[in-house]
């Protein structure tokens, strides 16, 4: 039995969902997202929530069920509060500068490096150092945000690097003489 299934997502009054074929649609004033539904679990829309339950005992219905709900759960929160990501940029010369729909980033590199915003996300950078990547959709946002960090990930002796808001960087001693 699945915990997290077990609990119907919550539909604020300020969103609508639709079960139209295999797709599940959520209407919030952020805007509207979509999910493709999973053949192995059952989706209904009721008594102000959204109820996910296996459409059957076999063991991929029960491992797909709370997952499933997590997903539908992420669309309702995507709509109504929206996701955000900071990273921070550690390292002498290290920036970046939010321009239009591009992230402009200057890491140490021959050359400045250029991110195009995918659509559907925004980007501020408060000041030189902090990136901000918000959006409605949850797996975007992180990815950008995977994207942006893995250009110069953070090194463990000096903490050199872009790094998430809150992440913890196990540092290293350096050489001893």
């Amino acid at each position: 039995m699945s915990r997290i299934g077990k609990r119907p997502v919550a539909i604020p009054d300020n969103v609508e969902a639709n079960i139209a074929g295999d797709v599940l649609s959520v209407k919030g004033p952020k805007g509207t997202l979509s999910l493709g539904l999973a053949d192995d679990v059952r989706y209904e829309v009721k008594d102000g929530g959204i109820f996910v339950q296996p459409a059957n005992d076999s063991k991929q219905a029960k491992a797909f069920w709370g997952m499933q709900r997590t997903l539908v759960s992420n669309l309702v929160e995507g709509v109504t509060q929206g996701y955000t990501k900071v990273l921070e940029i550690t390292g002498v010369g290290y920036r970046a500068q939010a321009q239009g729909r591009k992230l402009k980033l200057q890491l140490g590199f021959s050359h400045d490096v250029d991110l195009d915003v995918p659509e559907g996300l925004e980007v501020k950078t408060p000041d030189q150092t902090t990136v901000e990547i918000s959006g409605i959709d949850k797996q975007a946002v992180g990815q950008f945000a995977a994207v942006v960090r893995q250009w110069r990930k953070p090194e463990p002796y000096k903490g050199k690097g872009i790094k998430y808001r809150g992440e913890y960087i196990f540092r290293k001693e350096g050489k001893k003489k």
